[in-house]
Order: C-alpha cells, then structure tokens, then sequence
C-alpha cells in the first residue's frame, strides 16, 4: 500500500494524545496523577491538541473531506464510523476530567467517574483505529489479531513516555509513572517482533492460482499481459513496492528509535535520578521524541508492506 502521509500522522498523532488520556485517566482514577493548575493543563490541552489534530489530518486524504461528516452514519458496520463516534465521545468527559485535574479537584466520585471513563474511551477510539486496519481481508499483512493490541500498547506506550516527562516538570517522580514507559515499550516491542516474525515467516494468503481459479491442479499461472498500459490509480496505490532490504533497515532504524533508544533512556533515569538531576527532564523529553518518531517509521512499514489482494491481478504471485 502507497503509505499516505497524512494517515501516518493521524495514526501516531491520535496515538499519542488518546495514549497520554488513557494514561492520566487510569492514573487519576487510583490517585497517583501528579501536579495541578499550569501543569495539567498543558498536559490536557497536548493531549487533546495531539488527539484533535491526528483525527483532522485523517480526513485529507478522502477524495471530498467536506463530506466526512457522513461517516458517522455508518457506526453498525464501519469501523471507521466507529472510531469516530469514540473520539467525539471521549471529550466531553475528558474536559471535565482535566477541569477537576487542573483546579486540583478532590477525589471525588464525579473526578473519579470522569478520568475512568476518559480513560475507556479514549482505549475503545484507538482499538476502533486498528481495527479499520484488522478488519480488511483483502490485506493479509493487516488482516491479524496483532494489529490491534500493537495498535493499543503503543498508544499507550508512547502516552506513558510523554507524561512520564511531563511528571517531571512537577518534581520527583511517582515510581508508577517512571517504570510504566518501561512496562509498554518492551511490551510493543515484544508484540511488534512476533508480528514482524509471523509476517516474515507467512506463506499463505492468496495466489494467483486462487484468485482466478485456474491451475488448481498444481499448475503455476502466470500474467500474460497487464490489464492496463500504463500506471493507474491501482498500482499507485495498492501496489507500492518496498525494496526488501530498504524494509529491513527501516525496521532496524523502527526498533533502535521507537524501543532500544527509550528504553535505554528510561532506564537510565530509573538507576541514576539523584545523579542526573536536572538532565533527567531533557533525557525524558529525548526519550519521548525518539519513541514517538520510532513508532512513525513502525507505520510508515506498515503501509508500505502491505500488499492488496488485487495485486494478483497485476502479476503479483502472493498477496
């Protein structure tokens, strides 16, 4: 798949902000969400300013982005309609939940209710997000029960990476908050190999052979003439070619920047804070820039690994 840039932003940016709401509402909901007034706003307005600006870029690469609106229509059978019914639901309670943050707000059950429920949906958006991707047969590469849950961890992943460096701004930092970028990084990165693995290691999916019904009988079937004599909007977009070896330096440069990198940061804050000292918040801050980035080269491959099924028709083997 061609990998649009706008949806790569929208991808990792709603990521980043709906993963920074997860985080800070399951943190408040058990009290251990740090700071108030200056503080979580900036935290609240970054992870809505993230959030709304990744849901925005994800309509500028539909042919009428006027027409959006009409998605919403669909929610029974669009995951598309879906994810966007969660995100408009996800703001209302996260505006009362960062207005109670802000002002410094007892716990109380309305604070609680509201971060706990800021927290779910902000979950179910970005599980609605991969599963636009999970839900398409079409596409073996994103047709797999690990494309979601990668899509979640590292939501959450990059969230705990970036309050992680907003919590220091406050002061000492919760043990919570500083082990919990620790926690997710290693678990996208677990999730993320075994994907790549499984990926790597596939040999099903369709063939030629099936998607034209001709030799079954073990016979291999070849293209005797493109379809098209020229490049069309087909080939442009379903049939984006990533050289094999550019793929495997890009996952290398996805695992260094997006896991390997953080995780070294993260730790090195956990073993040497007393030393560090005012180092420690532009470390953090490297560390969430770098994971962040990490995780946007991670959806670049995404897209550009992919290959649709009508590719076969194109005189692609395997799809």
């Amino acid at each position: 798949m061609n990998p649009a840039y706008s949806v790569i932003f929208f991808t990792v940016s709603s990521g980043v902000g709906f993963g920074v709401l997860m985080v800070a509402g399951t943190l408040a909901a058990f009290g251990r969400l740090p700071g108030s007034g200056p503080l979580a706003f900036c935290i609240m307005a970054f992870a809505l300013g993230t959030a709304v600006a990744g849901l925005l870029a994800s309509t500028l690469h539909l042919g009428h982005p006027e027409r959006a609106w009409r998605a919403f229509s669909q929610w029974r059978s669009s995951w598309l309609s879906r994810e966007g019914i969660a995100a408009l639901a996800t703001f209302p309670p996260a505006l009362i939940f960062g207005w109670g943050w802000v002002i410094g707000a007892p716990p109380g059950v309305p604070y609680i209710c509201a971060a706990a429920l800021t927290a779910i949906m902000a979950f179910a958006t970005v599980g609605c997000t991969g599963m636009i991707y999970q839900s398409l047969r079409t596409i073996r590469a994103w047709h797999d029960p690990l494309v979601t849950p990668i899509y979640l961890v590292l939501s959450l992943a990059t969230g705990a990476l970036w309050l992680a460096f907003a919590a220091r701004i406050a002061g000492p930092v919760d043990p919570v908050i500083a082990q919990l970028p620790f926690v997710m990084v290693v678990s996208g990165w677990l999730l993320k190999s075994i994907y790549w693995l499984r990926r790597d290691q596939d040999r099903g999916g369709p063939t030629a052979s099936s998607a034209t019904g001709l030799g079954l009988g073990g016979e291999r079937v070849r293209l005797l003439e493109s379809p098209h004599t020229q490049d069309n909007f087909v080939l442009r977009e379903m049939g984006f070619k990533v050289a094999r070896r550019h793929a495997v330096k890009l996952r290398r440069v996805a695992q260094a920047l997006g896991f390997a990198v953080p995780l070294a940061l993260t730790e090195a804050l956990a073993l040497a804070d007393d030393i560090l000292g005012p180092l420690g918040l532009a470390i953090a801050l490297l560390a969430a820039l770098c994971g962040t980035l990490g995780i946007a080269v991670e959806r670049w491959l995404l897209f550009a690994e992919a290959r649709h099924a009508v590719t076969l028709y194109y005189g692609a083997e395997r799809a």
